[in-house]
């Protein structure tokens, strides 16, 4: 195997730190073409789809990618906005914000975000780290809950650009912060600012990603990560079992789930009577298709469709300052042992060396 030249820095340089906040991914525009090439790189990871790899071939490029594309584009027109695809907008504000908290904590630090899937990806991110002379970098991935589908493939990417590397920098990873103290309290802020301005529903309903139900029996601890997270927020907003239900939404082909399923509860609660719920989303920490699409508008018609009077999304934390805050304090304790503080101004440090020398003179 041959490996990329390494750009042109002298040996024993200063170490350089970053971080770099992975999203999953979106298309570069609301069309058939764009969509099409986006569910080609995502449904190809094998962390994604485990079916045997031939036939997996055959099903996505014969059927799939086929029908989908078209489908799938007017979907993320109907979310789209002037500044791009919300996923794209809502990540780069996050890692602009991060890089200002965390240099008001007097850490050095360059902060990028990328994507698993399409642009900006992160080998391509992981180069311009290196070639600004990075040495060291913490990723973070955006999803609160480890799973193989998600967590694992963002390392899968980093590890195979590592390959390619002759001199490798430092890697730190965040694994999960599902159970993280601050996430969770971000998470039970934004729901008690939506209750004090519109009131509290019947039910909050705690929407998160479904996986193949699979992946549990195979070890996966995405879903008792997601069950921690609800309890830890139902326990925060002082809710007991009845108040509030765990679903599991965007399921993908005709295998078993994780249940119950989103969309159907929302209908049941409808033909039962309920008349209002609250619906959020802690597994995702931006907006994006899946929450403001499939979450705000069609299982919101699937409820008030069923019967139901008064359907409220609860927005993702987005650029929230408590989300940014515990994002910073997560980063930080990651960053625990690498010397990211801001090394002192020339004029600083001259002063310090003079005032040294006059107080020595003076002994």
């Amino acid at each position: 195997m041959s490996f990329l030249p390494e750009p042109p820095f002298t040996h024993g340089q200063t170490p350089r730190t970053a971080v770099l906040l992975c999203n999953l991914g979106t298309p570069d525009a609301p069309t058939p073409a764009a969509v099409r090439r986006y569910l080609a790189e995502f449904l190809s990871d094998h962390r994604v789809v485990e079916i045997p790899r031939l036939l997996w071939w055959l099903i996505l490029h014969g059927v799939i990618l086929r029908v989908r594309p078209a489908k799938s584009a007017a979907k993320y027109a109907s979310v789209w906005t002037a500044e791009g695809s919300p996923l794209k907008v809502w990540t780069e504000k996050q890692a602009k914000l991060l890089q200002g908290w965390l240099g008001q904590r007097n850490h050095q630090v360059k902060v990028r975000w990328a994507m698993r899937y399409g642009s900006t990806s992160i080998t391509s991110q992981l180069d311009a780290l290196k070639a600004e002379g990075v040495t060291r970098v913490l990723v973070v991935p955006a999803y609160p809950q480890y799973s193989a589908t998600t967590t694992a493939s963002v390392l899968d990417a980093v590890f195979s650009w590592a390959q390619t590397c002759r001199t490798l920098p430092e890697l730190r990873f965040v694994n999960h912060y599902h159970d993280d103290a601050g996430y969770i309290a971000a998470l039970a802020l934004s729901i008690q600012r939506h209750w004090k301005a519109h009131g509290q529903p019947d039910q909050l309903v705690m929407s998160f990603h479904g996986v193949p139900e699979r992946t549990l029996h195979l070890g996966d601890p995405y879903h008792c990560e997601c069950f921690k997270t609800a309890r830890l927020l139902a326990c925060a907003l002082g809710l007991d079992k009845s108040q509030y239900k765990v679903t599991f939404q965007s399921r993908l082909g005709r295998a078993k789930w994780l249940q119950p399923y989103t969309e159907p509860s929302l209908i049941a609660m409808g033909q039962a009577g309920v008349k209002r719920v609250d619906v959020v989303c802690p597994g995702f920490t931006s907006d994006c298709l899946e929450t403001l699409e499939e979450i705000n508008m069609e299982a919101r018609h699937a409820f008030l469709h069923a019967g139901g009077k008064e359907f409220h999304y609860i927005p993702c934390l987005n650029d929230d300052p408590e989300w940014i805050t515990a994002l910073c304090d997560l980063s930080q304790r990651h960053l625990a042992g690498w010397d990211t503080t801001n090394p002192p101004r020339p004029e600083v440090l001259a002063a310090s060396r003079a005032a040294a020398l006059a107080q020595g003179a003076k002994q």
